[in-house]
């Protein structure tokens, strides 16, 4: 089979089906979902198929241009603060972001699929992605009382929403005392407390440059500015090297290094194949007996990029272990290291 016609079958069953995962969209066209990963990415980055940001199982969904209201079939795989704010996005049209709770503004910067922001009288709003502009813009009329006639809004790109409100979040922060207690503290010495200066706002293009060896992290699920310290590379243990002496051996490239622990390493591999080359998520451990929960787990977090999996192990495959590998077989992999 050509990959023209892999391609068109795949645009039929969209067509036809609407939003699809990948191990369906395998089943149906009749090839291996260790392969069909890779012609969904071709389609995508021709702008042939579109790709949501919803997850269900930890894959995401793949669907035609006009097909994005199909989706709302889906959202109940979602968090539930996201489907909380879903529903109400939907029911009100419009949500002004200042005036939802923290864990709402989050979930609303989520569900990429379903809200669209932009701003109106320089402030950040949401709206339904499916509601006209038109009728955002009459609500607007209604809810600021404005008489004169609302300009065109204009939406934000969604690669953008992320990062639109950190300035605002910034100021928004409150200036508390910081008790510092002094080494060999005793309960008759005095504790200086010592007020800290309000915190002024930062723009998002600034170059924060910290005077010691600190770097700064923005996380909008927790505090919006995280002081960590660098932390020196760990050594790699003899098994970790082990592992990628034997990934270059076999003539495979590593495209991104995870992580590794002492018995675990973690990456993504190329491996050259009839079809092309075709890339892994890899998890290499050093254990007497791989379990089937090793194999779920790997699984999972492959599922989710999506990726096939490939499990390298110097120990034993349990017989459960081998029963889910025959059953996964297209999407999950096993080697043993030599």
């Amino acid at each position: 089979m050509e990959v023209k016609e892999i391609h068109e079958k795949i645009i039929n069953f969209l067509r036809l089906r609407g939003p699809g995962l990948p191990i369906q969209i395998a089943k149906q066209i009749g090839i291996s979902s260790l392969f069909v990963s890779a012609f969904l990415s071709e389609l995508a980055d021709g702008k042939r198929i579109k790709i949501s940001c919803l997850k269900v199982g930890g894959s995401p969904l793949y669907f035609l241009d006009g097909q994005e209201e199909k989706l709302e079939n889906f959202y109940s795989y979602m968090h539930p603060k996201e489907i909380e704010s879903f529903q109400l996005l939907k029911e009100n049209k419009i949500l002004k972001d200042s005036e939802q709770e923290p864990a709402v503004r989050v979930a609303l910067r989520e569900i990429k699929d379903f809200a669209i922001a932009f701003n109106f009288n320089n402030e950040i709003y949401w709206r339904y992605f499916s509601s006209p502009v038109s009728e955002i813009e009459e609500l607007l009329k209604v809810r600021e009382q404005v008489v004169r006639e609302v300009s065109v809004v204009k939406e934000i790109p969604a690669a953008k929403q992320d990062l639109i409100v950190k300035s605002a979040v910034l100021t928004e922060q409150i200036s508390k005392p910081i008790i510092s207690v002094k080494p060999g503290y005793m309960k008759k010495d005095k504790i200086k407390v010592h007020k800290t200066k309000s915190i002024k706002p930062i723009s998002i293009t600034q170059e924060v440059k910290p005077k010691t060896k600190l770097t700064l992290q923005n996380d909008e699920f927790k505090n919006p500015l995280i002081i960590t310290k660098t932390k020196k590379q760990r050594p790699k243990s003899d098994f970790v090297l082990k592992v990628i002496d034997f990934i270059n051996m076999s003539k495979w490239q590593i495209i991104e290094e995870k992580d590794y622990k002492l018995k675990e390493y973690n990456c993504i591999l190329q491996i050259k194949s009839e079809l092309g080359a075709i890339n892994f998520l890899v998890q290499a451990k050093d254990k007497k007996t791989i379990s089937e929960s090793d194999l779920k787990k790997l699984l999972s977090n492959s599922q989710s990029i999506p990726l096939p999996a490939l499990i390298l192990y110097n120990g034993e495959l349990g017989k459960k272990s081998l029963n889910f590998l025959n059953k996964y077989s297209s999407i999950l992999k096993a080697k043993k290291i030599e």
